[in-house]
């Protein structure tokens, strides 16, 4: 059976450096990892190699919920591509393709069933235009 893919993008005002570092780098994963201000990723984990292992902890910041969102990576290529499977099993791609001097994300993922497709856009849309926000913030 085909599997529903959402596509979402953005575009970065920053070198594929820096777009990498933040992407990659726990350290920064943790300051952008949330859909709205009253989520966050208190704890981030990656191991960005084919096979390695990424998780995160995403949580309410009142303390009134939280979940563990990991996988395994399939495909690292550098400043380009990133694929990985989650670990309900959905495929999830990354492209960082450089236009202009800015960077163009583009990432496509397999939908669960469990939401909309409109929420689930809009949820994983939230999340890269915070990861845009905290990279241009950094400049």
């Amino acid at each position: 059976m085909e599997k529903t893919k959402i596509e979402i993008r953005t575009v970065v005002a920053a070198d594929i450096e820096k777009v990498w570092e933040c992407w990659t780098d726990a350290k920064h994963i943790v300051n952008w990892n949330a859909a709205s201000r009253d989520w966050h990723c208190p704890k981030a984990e990656n191991d960005l190699c084919s096979n390695g292992k990424f998780s995160y902890t995403m949580a309410a910041r009142d303390g009134s919920a939280s979940f563990d969102f990991g996988g395994v990576y399939t495909a690292v290529e550098p400043q380009v591509y990133i694929a990985y499977i989650l670990d309900d099993g959905r495929e999830v791609s990354v492209r960082f393709e450089v236009e202009k001097g800015n960077v163009v994300i583009t990432e496509i993922f397999e939908a669960e069933n469990q939401n909309t497709l409109e929420m689930q856009q809009a949820g994983w849309q939230a999340i890269l235009d915070t990861f845009k926000k905290y990279v241009e913030e950094q400049n």
